[in-house]
């Protein structure tokens, strides 16, 4: 009802206009929205000389593919917000999802890693997971607020002993390295069972499970005064401040919560792609930030909803599944992508001088 009414408004001001100020407002509207109009032209010609591009079982695994993504994606948005970024998602999402998977491997499988280990509880190993990738998380956000370093240089550091505990860590027990597989069919079940399908296609269970965390996020964001204070700090940290907002803090809890997404993400990756290794996670973070900025959430801080970040994953995933179907080089996709980043960052900055 309110978007109904800010677009009623909107509406009424554009008719007051004189005929040369709507044709500027048409011109601003269709620059600001340009990426948006590209990617979905682009959309309609891939379904066009590949039907098959939106037929039921490849949107379904389009939905699956994108539900993956969003946890990752929730996580560095609440970073960008704060004007920064998170470049060590992708190495904490690889490095839980190898000790997801280590720990839930099958009890009769040969190449166990711990083989005197039993299968732990589900519920048990997500607690872990996420108490590893909160504690880095932690780590972030404690030396980006307690010793004013760039989110940039703090999770490349991170990034880089993350990736170097994860390459020690797969060197433990009987694994030598090796890509950790064979997980037991309870953790399998939880994650790519089905409870539901469309047309014979099933919906994996954790499309459920991310659903679930963007409406806890969407709380979190609107309704919560950590997500005013993260949107306050984001906007212009003196100001919350001096109106009361503990900065630090609220700069801890957002890469926290942040690393405790990834851990998410890793847990649901450890059984969706079933045998892990040092390469999972491996630049998830770039195609998560792709989305963050597709949807609208700006590098100049303070600003971003959820509803954008679900649009940019779901959009970026359309366009490279799409790629896919239209047999477009996978080395090619990267350039891409970095074209589709810079863009879209750059149609953020225009709005951003121009409301200046």
């Amino acid at each position: 009802m309110k978007l109904f009414a800010n677009n009623m408004q909107r509406w009424r001001e554009f008719r007051e206009l004189d005929k040369r100020d709507r044709g500027r407002a048409v011109t601003e509207l269709i620059i600001n929205n340009s990426l948006y109009i590209l990617l979905f032209l682009a959309i309609i010609f891939i379904g066009i000389r590949s039907p098959r591009f939106l037929s039921i079982p490849s949107l379904i695994n389009i939905l699956s593919l994108s539900a993956a993504g969003l946890p990752i994606a929730l996580g560095i948005a609440g970073c960008i917000i704060l004007t920064g970024t998170d470049l060590s998602a992708g190495r904490i999402v690889g490095l839980t999802a190898c000790i997801a998977a280590s720990l839930l491997q099958s009890t009769d499988y040969g190449n166990k890693m711990f083989p005197g280990l039993a299968t732990l509880p589900i519920w048990l190993v997500l607690l872990i997971v996420l108490a590893v990738s909160g504690v880095i998380g932690l780590i972030n956000g404690f030396c980006t607020a307690k010793f004013k370093l760039h989110p940039f240089i703090v999770t490349l550091a991170t990034q880089l002993i993350v990736y170097g505990v994860l390459l020690l860590y797969l060197m433990i027990g009987n694994n030598n390295g090796q890509a950790i597989s064979g997980l037991s069919p309870e953790f399998n079940d939880f994650i790519n069972g089905s409870i539901l399908n469309i047309a014979g296609t099933p919906i994996p269970n954790f499309v459920w499970y991310a659903l679930a965390i963007t409406l806890i996020m969407w709380v979190v964001w609107n309704k919560t005064r950590f997500g005013k204070n993260m949107f306050a700090v984001g906007s212009n940290s003196e100001a919350a401040n001096v109106s009361g907002v503990n900065v630090t803090a609220t700069i801890m809890l957002v890469f926290t919560l942040a690393g405790v997404l990834y851990g998410v993400t890793g847990f649901i990756e450890a059984a969706r792609i079933s045998s892990n290794s040092a390469a999972t996670g491996v630049n998830y973070e770039l195609d998560a930030i792709a989305a963050c900025v597709i949807g609208g959430v700006s590098f100049v801080g303070g600003i971003g909803k959820i509803r954008g970040v679900i649009l940019g994953v779901v959009l970026l995933r359309l366009i490279f599944v799409g790629l896919t179907f239209l047999s477009i080089d996978a080395n090619l996709q990267y350039i891409i992508k970095g074209l589709i980043i810079l863009v879209a960052c750059a149609i953020d900055m225009r709005k951003y001088l121009v409301k200046k």
